[in-house]
């Protein structure tokens, strides 16, 4: 079966819309998805609790439909990073489905593959952590308050 353009579109497509999804799934599930840097912690979070280097935890979200919900994930940090950093997505216009799947190309000419990240932080556990894969692609994922200088009444 040859792969067209039309079939490009379409996985272009279903990335933006597995990503729109999914983070309205992370939300309701208590996590933060709001496609901000601070949130890839939270994507990270869930993936602690839902996954065991390689291994679904049982009860667990990604415990069923695994394929597309690691998609879905890994095209949730791929629209993160672009919103932040700038990019555009891609496909192979031959075969729009091959693997690594969906590229992003940064603002700086850089050539990345969240789908396939998210799979490998999957497989690999923390040690593939997405928060070190965003920070090292130079986003800023500080979610914490900075220090308020108190001065004491006597």
């Amino acid at each position: 079966m040859t792969a067209t353009a039309s079939d490009a579109r379409g996985l272009l497509d279903d990335v933006r819309t597995s990503a729109t999804r999914i983070a309205r799934a992370l939300e309701r599930s208590g996590y933060r998805a709001d496609f901000t840097p601070a949130s890839l912690r939270d994507l990270e979070r869930f993936m602690a609790e839902h996954s065991d280097r390689g291994v679904a935890v049982a009860g667990r979200l990604l415990a069923t439909d695994q394929g597309s919900r690691l998609f879905a994930l890994g095209a949730y940090l791929g629209e993160t990073v672009r919103r932040s950093a700038g990019g555009t997505w891609e496909t192979d216009g031959a075969d729009p489905h091959s693997e690594p799947g969906p590229a992003l190309r940064l603002s700086d000419g850089s050539l990345v593959w969240p789908v396939q990240r998210m799979v490998k932080r999957f497989r690999h556990g923390h040690e593939d952590s997405i928060a070190g894969y965003a920070t090292a692609l130079g986003l800023h994922l500080s979610t914490r308050p900075r220090r308020r200088s108190w001065r004491w009444r006597r």
